[in-house]
């Protein structure tokens, strides 16, 4: 069967259909799954009862995977998953749901805000492929935002203001963002601000796009209040209902999407339910702005 893509949003997200990702890709393939990707931003496998092996087999078909290290509060010893995936899940070591007072369960609902996955690191991820191996039974829909339309929808002045500026970008401004504030010195040094660029642009089809994420808590060269409330108005018009697509997962289905074009994040779930999510991260391949030490 060859592979049929329905566009699902006026601006992004393709629908794919006639590929199984049990099995390997031909060179073929990946390439116009990679084409599409550069296309749609947001790709949209249904009906795919993939295993931790074939959901990594399929990402490094569009590079190195992203080492995880650095990008949670919860300490290797209590990992649930040793496969090279990203737990995005809401349970234990022990499979059941963490507790709501859990450190881990709190420092994970920063997921719930606008993000793009690993602004916080100095290069940040290139693409991430989420597998939904158990669905929450209520809430836990997925929303995505297209940066690119929402950079070609600003004014030429705001583009013009907005075009060499630089953000810095660390865990401890989205998760203070929610109350979350207490970091051990080692987490501290770990989430250490890094430097992205505000207005990026993309390498094969060269459109510009808003690079927004929670992690973004400064403007270099403005005060804090004033760089907030840039970042405020940027994210609110970058989120609006025009520019999204919400993603009601079913099992099995599997999300693809370009963290360069691209914002998510999580709706509100029943936390005492399992909602298992495993998410490969393709990494990036340099950084958006040339990294020094953001104090």
């Amino acid at each position: 069967m060859t592979i049929a893509i329905r566009q699902l949003q006026k601006y992004f997200v393709g629908e794919v259909s006639g590929l199984d990702l049990r099995k390997p890709l031909t060179p073929d393939e990946a390439r116009e799954v990679e084409a599409a990707m550069d296309k749609y931003a947001v790709l949209v496998f249904h009906d795919q009862d993939i295993n931790d092996e074939q959901q990594m087999a399929f990402a490094l078909n569009f590079g190195q995977r992203e080492d995880a290290r650095g990008g949670t509060v919860t300490k290797e010893k209590d990992y649930r998953l040793q496969s090279g995936l990203n737990d995005v899940s809401n349970l234990g070591k022990d499979g059941k749901p963490l507790a709501k007072d859990s450190r881990a369960h709190l420092f994970n609902l920063g997921n719930c805000l606008w993000h793009s996955d690993s602004s916080f690191r100095p290069i940040p991820a290139k693409f991430s492929l989420l597998s939904a191996r158990v669905v929450n039974p209520k809430g836990g829909n997925t929303e995505f935002a297209d940066m690119r339309a929402a950079y070609d929808a600003l004014d030429e002045e705001t583009k013009a203001e907005i075009e060499d500026l630089v953000c810095e970008h660390s865990l401890m401004y989205s998760r203070g963002s929610l109350g979350f504030t207490e970091y051990t010195d080692e987490e501290k040094e770990m989430f250490k601000p890094v430097l992205q660029r505000l207005v990026r642009t993309h390498p094969v089809h060269r459109r510009k796009s808003l690079y927004l994420s929670s992690h973004a808590g400064k403007v270099v060269g403005m005060s804090m209040p004033e760089g907030r409330l840039l970042l405020r108005d940027l994210n609110e018009h970058a989120t609006q209902a025009d520019f999204v697509y919400v993603h009601k997962w079913k099992l099995h289905d599997l999300v693809m999407w370009d963290n360069r074009q691209t914002m998510h994040r999580v709706r509100r779930y029943d936390q005492s339910q399992p909602r298992d999510m495993r998410r490969a991260t393709v990494a990036g391949t340099e950084p958006t702005v040339q990294q020094q030490a953001a104090e």
